[in-house]
């Protein structure tokens, strides 16, 4: 009986070729993800600037952005702030961001309409903090 053998070279490389493959594959859709989680300046009116001065109504530390409500002109208002890294790096603590916290936030509504903003500039306590 003939037997053919597959060098064992060439399974290693096979199965590093396919390795290599999936790893390229999962950080493309990885990527895309991201791309798609994270909320780009185009769906907000950047030239209608807005001014809320309103306690925090509640924080939301999420991934890729933190968050805030308020509460303005009858309705809860949805303020993205940026990445907490961001924020950090900005010199805004965790105790800054708290329920009850009179804050002034400038920034830009959605084009839709929504009750949303994205902040470009966040007032505490007279310091002002930019975001952008």
């Amino acid at each position: 009986m003939l037997r053919t053998r597959v060098p064992i070279m060439h399974n290693n490389r096979l199965l590093l070729v396919l390795l290599l493959a999936l790893l390229l594959l999962a950080s493309l859709l990885f990527g895309a993800s991201l791309g798609l989680a994270s909320q780009g300046w185009d769906a907000y009116d950047t030239g209608q600037r807005l001014t809320i001065e309103a306690p925090l109504k509640q924080v939301l530390y999420r991934r890729p952005q933190t968050e805030v409500r308020v509460d303005y002109r009858g309705a809860e208002w949805n303020v993205v702030l940026g990445s907490s890294s961001r924020l950090l790096s900005r010199g805004v603590i965790r105790n800054d961001l708290r329920p009850g916290r009179p804050v002034i936030l400038v920034g830009y509504p959605r084009k839709d309409g929504s009750a949303e903003m994205r902040a470009e500039r966040l007032i505490l306590d007279g310091r002002t903090l930019e975001l952008r």
